[in-house]
């Protein structure tokens, strides 16, 4: 790389009157395509500009206390790729007591979560044009991190230059600088002309880079899925090289990778990579596992790629944006196959209960994330509920059954139509076309019985303190069973007038003895 393509300057004819303002690049890179270049060029420029207000004021607080300070690594990406939001992030010279004493009379407020690891967090609202906006801002130290062979938490020691901050850095295209306020682009690894290429590159050698952090590996896949960008050869082979690596890292961190993954606008391009490089073997083995199978209903293609499928059609399906549980599920639902395949006499190849070995596969596994008790609940349900609509068979629903569907998925009932639409991946379109007509039936039967019921709170006719009264008795496992028989009278017959059920409580209750 040519030196002088270290250095570019973001030069402000008029600073607010962006049709002054250029952006000139000291290089001879992406000659071949000028307007490229100039587009982002452009982007850059603008978004800058709309963060100045807070960026250059913290910056000219840094300056006269002594320190630089500079804007870095996914910032100045997402500046470039015209999408930087209000969360900033910055790095400088000064120590994190300095950083305290600088920010805290200037900003908003005030965290130090992370300041073991040298970053200081702040929030500070500015005007940007006629409007007031608030800003999330990280103030991290020069620093170097590394793991030896056994850790899970690196080592943070501090460094001098930001030169020495950005060779650190995971890939190139975030081991970007702008130093502020004079607005000096610093690049010395290539990452304008990868992100220009749309492909992830490490500053040093990826083996170095993976063996600083492990986790830098599932972070290859995960903005290749946010971004839509190609990991780079050499990256990819260290990443079948290293996967064992992964597994000093602690749960929790691979977990929130892989839920920006799963929650990006690409995850089938992520998932692929890990299961391709062997990281997936190493945390979530569920998924690598589906590709010796086949599915029953989908003999041409295996029940990997159909959950690839089915998690892609769930996306389309969401209404406010990215639903992990949703997400999650899709993917997982199939996971039981593989422990309930089954050659039948006839060549078929079934796989019965799989939805009930897959619930507890993937409480397991979520578990094991140290997902929230919550969201391990609520995913492992879905994936036990995802056959129930094709239990009913493509027949009339009676009342009855629209009932007990409803009351099964309880507050997962929108996600459940969601996933079990999704999981209609036949290539037979008349198949396909039956499929959704029966489910657009069921969502009609569950719309009119809300409407007359209101299904969604389904109780007996008589609660606990009314048939203690019909029947003298006072609390007990027998009042368990007469609630827990109203319920099914409920279900089965719909709302019953309060004399018709106590009529039928006594006359269960003669049957008890």
């Amino acid at each position: 790389m040519n030196e002088a393509r270290d250095l570019c300057t973001f030069n402000e004819g008029a600073l607010g009157h962006r049709g002054h303002v250029t952006f000139s690049v000291v290089s001879n890179a992406n000659e071949d395509s000028p307007s490229a270049l100039s587009q982002v060029q452009s982007r850059a420029v603008s978004e800058l500009l709309r963060v100045s207000p807070v960026a250059d004021e913290l910056a000219r607080r840094f300056q006269e206390a002594g320190f630089s300070l500079a804007l870095v690594g996914g910032s100045v990406r997402d500046a470039l790729l015209g999408r930087l939001g209000n969360d900033l992030d910055f790095t400088t010279d000064a120590r994190p007591e300095d950083v305290l004493k600088i920010m805290r009379p200037w900003a908003d407020s005030l965290w130090e979560v992370g300041i073991a690891f040298g970053t200081v967090g702040a929030q500070k609202d500015a005007r940007v044009g006629d409007v007031v906006q608030s800003f999330e801002i990280e103030v991290t130290t020069y620093r170097s991190e590394a793991y030896d062979r056994s850790s899970r938490k690196p080592e943070v020691s501090y460094g001098d230059s930001i030169e020495e901050d950005l060779v650190r850095r995971d890939f190139t295209v975030n081991a970007m600088a702008v130093a502020l306020p004079e607005k000096k682009f610093i690049d010395p690894h290539g990452g304008l002309d990868d992100l220009a290429a749309r492909v992830l590159r490490t500053p040093g050698t990826p083996e170095s880079s993976f063996s600083d952090d492990p986790l830098r590996m599932m972070r290859a896949a995960r903005f290749g899925a946010q971004l839509d960008f190609e990991v780079a050869p050499e990256v990819v082979a260290a990443m079948k090289a290293m996967a064992d690596r992964i597994e000093i890292v602690s749960a929790e961190r691979v977990r929130e990778e892989l839920n920006k993954l799963i929650l990006s606008a690409h995850p089938r391009k992520g998932l692929s990579l890990l299961v391709d490089t062997g990281l997936a073997d190493r945390v979530l083995p569920e998924l690598p596992a589906l590709r010796l199978e086949r599915d029953e209903h989908h003999r041409h293609k295996d029940v990997y790629d159909h959950s690839l499928i089915v998690l892609e059609q769930a996306m389309a399906l969401e209404e406010n944006g990215p639903d992990l549980t949703l997400r999650l599920a899709a993917l997982l639902h199939d996971i039981g196959k593989p422990r309930t395949r089954r050659f039948e006499e006839d060549g078929r190849v079934s796989f019965h209960h799989h939805e009930v070995v897959g619930a507890k596969m993937t409480k397991k596994r979520m578990t094991a994330l140290k997902y929230s008790n919550e969201l391990v609940k609520d995913v492992s349900r879905l994936v036990e509920l995802h056959l129930r609509f094709h239990g009913y068979g493509t027949g009339e629903w009676t009342d009855s059954a629209v009932r007990r569907y409803v009351r099964d998925a309880g507050p997962l009932l929108g996600r459940l139509h969601k996933l079990t639409r999704s999981d209609c991946t036949t290539r037979n379109k008349r198949k396909a076309t039956a499929l959704s007509r029966a489910y657009d039936g069921l969502e009609e039967r569950v719309a009119q019985l809300q409407e007359q019921e209101e299904l969604d709170a389904i109780r007996p006719d008589l609660d606990g303190n009314q048939i203690m009264k019909v029947l003298d008795i006072g609390p007990g496992p027998a009042i368990g069973q007469a609630y827990k028989f109203l319920l099914e009278l409920r279900l089965e017959n719909g709302p019953m007038e309060y004399d018709a059920a106590v009529s039928a409580l006594k006359e269960w209750w003669a049957e008890q003895g």
